[in-house]
């Protein structure tokens, strides 16, 4: 039996609801989020874990191996009883480390339909444009991702590093569920997009969630930690999840022991004291840092 999810629910596209804290499928491939994972045994476990924990969202993408996540999730998890699966597509690899965007509509659709394909699925819940390809305009990108979904090959559709401005493009042509763009306690690049999220009910998916920057060793992140008895980690998860209700956080691992300590942030429940002093000292390392 899966234990409880105390992260609370959200309703992706309003009507497909998920426990808030999801997992990331990234870290099960090898360096450079390219080929097999150091260990395979590990990342089946880790797998294996996820449901166990009360995780019912995973977000991968066909570009992490590229092909070994999802080949990975159908061969543990298939036929995801009670698990949504979301995943991605836009990103061509050439590579460790290289990410190449193309949005050539036949190349999204052939992203879309091999999905399926490794994926064992006649639908995806959530399919993300991983990037807007700068080779074609985002409109004929936009038009292809409707078309998509038109045919029922895809339930709900998000975005991935996008602006407010192209979100509200994006509506012209579908309603937009989620955005995932980079967000945590010590880069607040997406803030204007958090919060438009959050006003237009779109689920919001940080990645790098677990992001520290310069955090000093006595910051209030390692303060609260000890004195909760969680890792860091954990804590800036439930800084996340108190941070806006539409926040879906998706940790990565391929260690099935650092996905259970996540989890504990699912119910950690910070304090007003604790979340304001986590963001006072968030917010000054990302100015610190000059990104801001």
């Amino acid at each position: 039996m899966p234990i409880e999810n105390p992260s609370g629910t959200f309703a992706i596209g309003g009507d497909l609801t998920v426990h808030r804290l999801g997992f990331g499928a990234m870290r099960i491939t090898g360096p450079g989020i390219w080929g097999d994972p150091p260990s395979r045994e590990a990342a089946r476990a880790t797998l294996a874990r996820v449901p166990e924990l009360g995780i019912d969202l995973i977000d991968t993408a066909d570009s992490y191996g590229p092909f070994v996540s999802e080949d990975l999730i159908r061969e543990v998890l298939h036929p995801y009883a009670g698990l949504v699966i979301a995943t991605k597509g836009g990103l061509t690899r050439h590579g460790p480390d290289i990410w190449r965007p193309v949005g050539n509509p036949d190349y999204l659709r052939q992203c879309v339909l091999m999905s399926l394909r490794r994926l064992g699925l006649e639908r995806i819940d959530l399919w993300q444009l991983h990037r807007i390809g700068p080779d074609c305009p985002r409109e004929a990108q936009f038009e292809a991702i409707a078309a998509l979904r038109e045919e029922g090959l895809i339930r709900h559709v998000g975005l991935s590093e996008v602006s407010v401005e192209d979100i509200a493009a994006a509506q012209d042509y579908f309603p937009v569920a989620t955005v995932q763009n980079q967000y945590n306690l010590v880069d607040r690049t997406s803030e204007a997009v958090l919060d438009h999220c959050t006003r237009a009910g779109i689920g919001f998916i940080p990645w790098a969630p677990l992001a520290r920057g310069a955090l000093a060793k006595d910051s209030a992140l390692a303060e609260i930690a000890r004195r909760r008895g969680v890792g860091e980690g954990a804590v800036a998860l439930a800084w996340l999840l108190k941070r806006s209700p539409v926040m879906l956080p998706i940790p990565g691992t391929g260690d099935p022991e650092h996905l259970a300590a996540n989890m504990a942030g699912a119910g950690l429940g910070l304090s007003e004291p604790e979340f304001e002093a986590l963001d006072r000292q968030g917010r000054a390392a990302w100015e610190a840092s000059g990104t801001a």
